[in-house]
């Protein structure tokens, strides 16, 4: 069995302090798990996009670790006092970013309570709507230099698999979107410990296939999905 979770352990003291009964029934539901996807829904742009890559990467966790994963995806309104609860979180979209006082509000208290939010682009474009739009949000929420590159040698590319920095994607490869190839991801640290990964690769794409296609891969490309999950958990 893995060790305790130290992140896990902070989210549930702050899920335990808030006095929300709406809060109780997505904590009971997830107390026999050390892991559940949770896909944050906002008002703006479209937030319901690669529905199959929640599935690709519960199965690789179930496959390479030894974690207790909830086989099913949760989606929960990020304006949600629920979601302040949930290991970890994914948001993503091709469109418009422009959060609400809530949203706004559950973001920022998630992300400075201990919360990981894992944040893909979709466009897989620099100057595209979602990206400048949700880095527009990052900066009025955290400060203007919150979010910045990482370095290669980041703890989240040697977390379980060993990666020379972030692995490209075969959107970035075929020329979609901005026609680069990112060679960083971007993140925000709050206290020492990365509280949002910010990606214009476009991973959530790369790993949005039928689970049945994965046999033909020749390398599995959700391990670094892996990496994500456990830095975001032991981090």
């Amino acid at each position: 069995m893995v060790a305790p979770m130290h992140r896990r352990r902070f989210l549930g003291l702050l899920g335990a302090s808030l006095a929300l009964a709406a809060a109780r029934p997505a904590r009971a539901a997830t107390a026999d798990y050390d892991f559940w996807f949770t896909r944050l829904m906002y008002d703006s742009g479209d937030w319901d996009v690669d529905q199959r890559m929640p599935a690709n990467v519960i199965t690789s966790l179930i496959e390479y670790t030894k974690l207790r994963v909830d086989p099913k995806e949760h989606v929960l309104a990020l304006a949600d006092p629920r979601m302040l609860q949930a290991p970890f979180c994914y948001l993503s979209g091709h469109k418009l970013v422009e959060f609400n006082p809530d949203e706004r509000r559950n973001f920022e208290r998630y992300v400075r309570s201990g919360g990981f939010v894992f944040v893909d682009d979709c466009n897989h474009d620099i100057d595209g709507l979602f990206a400048k739009s949700f880095e527009a949000e990052m900066a009025a929420i955290f400060g203007p230099r919150a979010l910045q590159k990482l370095p290669p040698r980041h703890p989240i590319y040697s977390s379980f698999f060993r990666f020379d920095g972030p692995p490209a994607t075969g959107f970035e490869l075929n020329g979609w979107g901005d026609d680069l190839v990112h060679d960083y991801l971007k993140g925000i640290t709050v206290d020492g410990r990365l509280g949002v990964l910010y990606s214009n690769k476009d991973y959530g794409c790369e790993w949005d296939y039928d689970w049945r296609n994965k046999r033909w891969l020749a390398e599995d490309n959700t391990k670094f999905a892996v990496n994500i999950v456990m830095y975001a958990l032991t981090a």
